[in-house]
């Protein structure tokens, strides 16, 4: 119990450190690795509460793809960030009122519920006897809930369909490709066939006009 009770204490903090040097972090890719601390040490603390599906997801997915993202984003790009600072100033008092609230809110959460670790270890557990936690979570996910997740499956996919299409920019004077076109083309089309006499040779249609 102490054992556990040490590492929670040792992912929180670290977390808790790492979220604040996201904040306060001058360069953003020092910010992005931070990050990516705290997404690890989360894990920790779902690993700790038997739910190693979301820690797996959660390094998987946000680790090894989002922050990445993020990262590749952030060293390729130009940022101004001079800018940033300005709407960091300007919008501070508002993220302020809001952390403040979210903090007082934390506070009393533990002062009703206590720092006790007692049920370490049981809480995430959702799986009956014999059966891990992912399968009981996906016999959940893909019976009781599965028009949900095919909901959320469907909002995503316009979401990404939107953001390609807000983005998506067509230049004048570029050739593309027509599927159209080339299934509709005929042998006449595509092959021009020359009769060339002997000693002659093939003048390019564009040398002959000139």
């Amino acid at each position: 119990m102490a054992l556990t009770a040490g590492f929670f204490y040792l992912f929180a903090v670290l977390a808790v450190v790492a979220g604040v040097m996201v904040i306060v972090a001058k360069n953003p890719v020092h910010a992005v690795l931070f990050l990516i601390l705290a997404f690890f040490n989360a894990a920790g603390l779902f690993i700790l509460l038997s739910a190693e599906f979301l820690a797996m997801l959660l390094v998987i997915v946000y680790v090894g793809a989002v922050a990445v993202l993020f990262l590749f984003v952030v060293m390729m790009l130009d940022v101004d960030f001079a800018e940033l600072k300005a709407g960091f100033i300007k919008n501070a008092p508002i993220g302020l009122l809001i952390g403040g609230i979210v903090l007082v809110e934390l506070i009393a959460l533990f002062l009703g519920r206590g720092f006790g670790l007692e049920h370490s270890g049981t809480v995430g557990r959702i799986a009956a006897e014999g059966v891990s936690n992912t399968q009981a979570l996906g016999q959940v996910l893909y019976t009781r809930y599965v028009f949900f997740f095919e909901i959320a499956g469907l909002i995503l996919l316009v979401a990404m369909i939107g953001a390609i299409v807000l983005t998506l920019e067509h230049r004048v004077g570029v050739r593309r490709q027509s599927i159209a076109a080339q299934v509709a083309r005929r042998p006449h089309q595509a092959v021009e066939v020359v009769k060339v006499a002997s000693g002659e040779a093939i003048v390019p249609a564009s040398d002959a006009k000139s």
